[in-house]
């Protein structure tokens, strides 16, 4: 009998213990088991053949509506849920929000297609046509940040005030980072862990880390343990090839409304670090720099800085940046 209990009991182990993994670890690679702060729509898109949805966020303000609109477009790595703390802030000033999930990020679809900024421009435009919003003040981090760049350059008149935080692209990396293929980004996307997650986010995002962190890297982290995940990092790889090779930089004397950048002077952000030496990784992604470099370059751009901030201000310095940002609305 003893023996009988024994078996059972390693038996239930064999079983329970896989289910407790997967529901602690694994998320898919469109996210439908991670709980976003506010309702989430979808966009219905069809391109290349292909019927896509477009997952997004529309808050209303929470009191004393100003008639005002803020788009906030997410970076690479991030998905609309890690804007909770703006939009709480903003709503109760009065704003409506939007936070869309780019085509290819969060829960939108990860679709096989040709990425490029001026398409997910378009996409962002025919949403925000689609909700009646004639005018939108556009933030835009990291990734996000050259994604709004394109956005006011393609759309000034719907642009109110283009708001950039900490955004990518503000070196042409095609100059110092050598060239890879797709295909030879995605088997390096392909070998990604929850551990090698976990590290990049420590050392890469922040200056210390905090355990309201830990959120990200669960998200982050939790597609790598998902059947669906060689098509996330086969998207992951074509989005690295856009940013690479779609630079906004160039036209920063072009762009014809009011701008503010919010830079955390301690990012050493560099697409393609990994490529380099640690020599070259020293001669770029200086953070301190490239905020003034870009701000002399945008006519009338205003610059704020933040002492002791890295890549990710509105959740490293929240306080500060949520001043900033009402202060530049």
């Amino acid at each position: 009998m003893f023996r009988s209990i024994l078996l059972s009991f390693l038996l239930l182990i064999c079983i329970s213990v896989p289910a407790f993994s997967q529901k602690m670890d694994t998320l898919s690679v469109t996210l439908e088991n991670v709980r976003y702060p506010y309702p989430v729509k979808f966009l219905p898109i069809h391109t290349e053949g292909q019927d896509i949805r477009m997952a997004y966020m529309d808050i209303l303000p929470a009191q004393n509506a100003n008639g005002r609109t803020v788009v906030l477009f997410h970076g690479k790595n991030f998905g609309g849920y890690y804007w909770t703390n703006v939009i709480k802030a903003l709503t109760e000033k009065g704003f409506r929000i939007i936070v869309p999930d780019q085509i290819g990020f969060g829960k939108s679809s990860k679709a096989y297609i040709h990425y490029s900024f001026h398409q997910l421009a378009r996409w962002n435009k025919t949403l925000l046509d689609t909700l009646g919003i004639q005018k939108a003040n556009i933030l835009g981090h990291s990734m996000g940040g050259m994604l709004a760049t394109r956005f006011a350059l393609m759309y000034p008149k719907l642009t109110e005030k283009l708001l950039l935080e900490n955004p990518i692209g503000l070196e042409d990396y095609r100059q110092f980072v050598p060239y890879i293929t797709t295909e030879e980004q995605y088997k390096t996307e392909l070998k990604a862990t929850a551990e090698s997650v976990k590290k990049y986010y420590q050392t890469s995002y922040f200056t210390s880390w905090k355990p309201e962190y830990d959120e990200l890297v669960r998200i982050g982290a939790g597609v790598t343990g998902s059947a669906d995940f060689p098509r996330y990092a086969k998207v992951a790889a074509m989005t690295f090839s856009m940013i690479y090779e779609q630079p906004v930089l160039h036209e920063f004397p072009n762009i014809s409304v009011p701008t503010v950048l919010f830079i955390g002077k301690e990012d050493r952000t560099i697409v393609g670090k990994g490529l380099l030496s640690p020599e070259q990784q020293a001669l770029h992604g200086q953070y301190k720099n490239l905020g003034k470099q870009t701000a002399a370059r945008i006519p009338k751009a205003r610059l704020i800085e933040f002492e002791g901030c890295g890549h990710i201000p509105h959740m490293e310095v929240p306080k500060k940046f949520i001043e900033a940002l009402l202060g530049s609305l």
